[in-house]
């Protein structure tokens, strides 16, 4: 009986396919477990070994909650729209549907190769109408809450590819050589920014990694500041600057506006007009990247005009910059240079004022302070000083002062804008809206709203996407008269921002998923994914699941409780895997020629799941190794013999396995699987040195190892017996007298500080305890010329004693 891994993953593979083994039990009476990987665009170039890892990481927890008593959800789906799959279509007169059914196909056999546990009846894809169908209904159910609406934007918009561009994709296309400028475009927004404090609020309720977390509060970007009022004396009008720091006016030198802001152009004077005119054009050529970068040289205009600072009455010239964007705040800030790294940059430049006021440990003509941990100086007036005081008083102070004189409004801000929903393209969701000739704006009653076959693909010649292109779909009439069809599309955000929902419910055709389905299922309990997603994905996927919570949909405030992001798995050369490098590690090549069982633990033994670290197919023949020495425990390679011997366990063995189920199932739990496959190739070293081939201790052997390695598992399940698969087998569970250790680590303490360590046995009494802790030499020196108060003794942990000098 030879380990033919080809055979055998063949064979299961096509069993759990005929017998439905993973399809999602509806049972409601059993605990749920929804483990859920963010689901895969498509491309062309298919899936390579970095791609594996997270799909990895999620089967082996599900098969492990099966294993458990859980009943799981654990699905696959494809985020099909998007930009790649048009541009393919442009370039060979393909249909996008054809290549992404393509690729699709090609994805969906890797997977398969992989032994992945999902329930291929729930598979879904968002180019689906029957899919697209609820993706538009959500949009219309924004509208109604006036939560979508039409704005002219400027917008980053590719010349050549004639499309909008995410601020996101604007460095890649740049650098592919693309030409990237701001435009102005009539768009379809998302008001986003009027669930900022919930988004953020609820982030303290996730299990997230905290490093996403703050990714998410950093993009929301609450503060709280104050909007000032300047007076422009010689135009007779007021400029509103939205600061942080009020507590700072006294040291406002300028103020800087945004080359967009309504004023820019008519505060220049008849001196600067022409130049101010001549950066406005200049700077709407920029993106928004390339206005706001930290490195970049700061440029700005003088506009000729003066406000007055309300804290002393000084001139503060008015400048215009494209640092500054009109999108947060009012587009328009005081610049307080002494104490802001940016400011005093610009200032520097073009030689304005720095006024020290905020003590500073150094002269701040030469380097910028920026510390609030200091007392504000040379800030006072004949009604106000805030001098010798510190932060928060001192905003208090000049805030309350402000309001009244009523030049001033305590405000909270954010950085977050509101979601620019439209795309120039053809492949993506119609926005399900009809223009109607007398300016009427009415939804599409008929859902879904499909794209038409068309052979052409080019963007049209006015900006709008080649929906434009296509009269007897763009224009009709009904009994509110004639009406022309929005051209704009979804973006490919809007398809995944609520695919974790129609997994629970992917049949439904009279709503986007049934309630009572939804209360068992929701919430995600394990989302794993890459930490590229850590921003935009996550938050407009939360936004949509706020409003869909707010009209009844979900009962959740949230979708994913729990969040991990794996790390990345580098090419042999340690650079990130792309076709330029030449480093991609095709999947189905490894799984050619190891097998997925292999393919799968190497992937996981690695090192962390959440670590970066290189690929080596050398490591994987170790692996191929270690799953024969599993398979020589339990069948003869010299004859057709099963070599389970059945009786009790001599104790050390026993001892042996109970520790290593403890240790498998806890680091399972836990996403540590390296250290889990560790264990196991421990446990299976000391069953060949004991030449132990008991069914008790192998048998626990393979449904430990079933998670990680299905294939070769359910091959030596049914040949020690068993008719069912081995997913449908009990999780062992370990006897704690069995598994405890032999020898503890106890540390010991000295009023709380650890002052040293030693090895006992477990369950050492109390008293046994505290005397080895006296005698230790680190530890004595600390209890000499005191009098010990308390001695703490937590059995196999610590010893702590509490002293105070006599």
């Amino acid at each position: 009986m030879r380990y033919d891994f080809s055979s055998i993953e063949k064979k299961w593979q096509q069993y759990w396919a005929e017998h439905q083994t993973f399809q999602t039990d509806e049972n409601r009476d059993k605990p749920k477990y929804y483990v859920l990987d963010m689901f895969p665009y498509p491309s062309g170039s298919g899936l390579h070994v970095g791609h594996l890892e997270g799909y990895t990481a999620t089967d082996i927890i599900a098969r492990y909650k099966r294993s458990c008593g859980y009943n799981v959800l654990h699905p696959m789906g494809w985020d099909a729209f998007g930009l790649p799959a048009e541009q393919y279509a442009i370039k060979t007169g393909t249909h996008p549907s054809l290549t992404t059914e393509t690729n699709i196909s090609s994805f969906r056999q890797t997977l398969q190769r992989m032994g992945f546990s999902y329930d291929w009846e729930r598979e879904i894809n968002t180019t689906d109408p029957a899919y697209f169908r609820w993706t538009q209904w959500i949009f219309l159910q924004m509208l109604n809450k006036g939560l979508a609406y039409m704005s002219e934007v400027d917008v980053n918009w590719c010349e050549e590819l004639r499309v909008v561009l995410a601020n996101e994709e604007v460095d890649e296309k740049i650098q592919a050589g693309y030409t990237v400028v701001r435009k102005p475009l009539r768009q379809w927004v998302l008001k986003i920014t009027e669930y900022a404090e919930r988004l953020l609020e609820d982030l303290d309720e996730l299990d997230w990694p905290e490093n996403v977390k703050q990714m998410q509060r950093n993009w929301i970007g609450r503060s709280e500041g104050m909007e000032i009022e300047f007076e422009l004396p010689c135009h007779k009008k007021k400029l509103n600057v939205y600061t942080t720091r009020p507590d700072t006016l006294f040291g406002a030198t300028y103020l800087v506006i945004s080359p967009e802001h309504p004023l820019a152009e008519k505060l220049a004077t008849a001196q600067h007009l022409v130049e101010v005119r001549e950066y406005i054009r200049k700077a709407k050529l920029k993106t928004e990247l390339e206005r706001t970068g930290l490195q970049k040289d700061k440029t700005g205009v003088f506009t000729g005009s003066y406000a007055v600072n309300p804290a002393n009455a000084q001139a503060l010239p008015v400048w215009i910059s494209d640092f500054v964007l009109t999108t947060y705040g009012t587009g328009a800030i005081m610049s307080v240079p002494a104490h802001d790294s940016r400011d005093w940059e610009f200032a520097r430049k073009f030689d304005l004022p720095i006024v020290e006021v905020i003590k500073s440990p150094h002269n701040v003509e030469e380097e910028v302070f920026e510390g609030k941990d200091s007392v504000c100086v040379n800030s006072s007036n004949s009604d106000i000083s805030l001098d010798g005081l510190d932060f928060a008083t001192a905003f208090d102070t000049m805030a309350s002062w402000l309001e009244s004189k009523g030049v001033g409004t305590r405000k909270v801000n954010y950085k977050l804008r509101d979601w620019i929903f439209s795309r120039q393209r053809y492949w993506g969701e119609p926005i399900p809206v009809k223009h109607y000739e007398d300016g009427t704006l009415r939804p599409e009653t008929d859902l879904p709203l499909t794209l038409p076959d068309v052979e052409a693909y080019q963007p049209s010649t006015t900006g709008e996407s080649p929906l434009a292109n296509i009269p007897g779909w763009l224009y009709g009439e009904d009994e509110h008269g004639k009406f022309r069809r929005e051209t704009n599309t979804m973006p490919q955000w809007a398809g995944s921002c609520w695919y974790y929902l129609r997994f629970i419910d992917p049949q439904n055709s009279e709503a986007p998923l049934d309630p009572q389905k939804e209360r068992y299922w929701m919430n995600v309990d394990l989302y794993i994914g890459g930490a590229e997603h850590a921003v935009l994905h996550l938050l407009y996927a939360r936004f949509w699941h706020k409003v869909l919570y707010d009209i009844g949909v979900v009962s959740t405030k949230e979708p994913f409780g729990r969040l991990f992001n794996q790390g990345m798995i580098l090419g042999e050369d340690n650079e990130k895997m792309s076709k330029s490098r030449g480093n991609v590690i095709p999947a189905d090549q490894v799984l050619s020629a190891y097998g997925a069982d292999a393919v799968r633990m190497y992937e996981m033994f690695l090192g962390p799941l959440e670590q970066v670290k290189p690929w080596n197919t050398h490591g994987i023949e170790g692996i191929s190794r270690f799953l024969g020495r599993v398979w020589r425990l339990v069948c003869s390679e010299r004859d057709d013999s099963v070599l389970l011997t059945d009786g009790p366990l001599d104790e050390s063995m026993q001892r042996r396995m109970h520790k290593t189920i403890r240790k498998v199932s806890e680091d399972t739990e836990q996403l540590k699987f390296n250290t889990a496959i560790a264990e196991l190739m421990v446990y299976v070293n000391d069953l060949h040195k004991a030449d132990c081939h008991n069914r008790t201790a192998l048998e626990a052997l393979i449904v430990m190892l079933a998670p990680y390695a299905p294939h070769i598992c359910e091959e030596l399940w049914q040949a020690a017996g068993h008719s069912e698969s081995v997913s449908r087998a009990p999780y062992p569970v370990f006897d704690p007298a069995l598994a405890a250790d032999d020898e503890v680590t106890i540390a010991v303490q000295v009023n709380g500080k650890l002052r040293g360590t030693f090895r006992t046995a477990a369950g050492t009494p109390r008293e046994e305890l505290l005397n080895r802790a006296r005698t230790l030499d680190s530890v004595l020196k600390f209890l000499q010329n005191v009098e010990i108060k308390k001695e703490i003794a937590v059995p196999d942990k610590l010893v702590n004693f509490a002293v105070k000098p006599l």
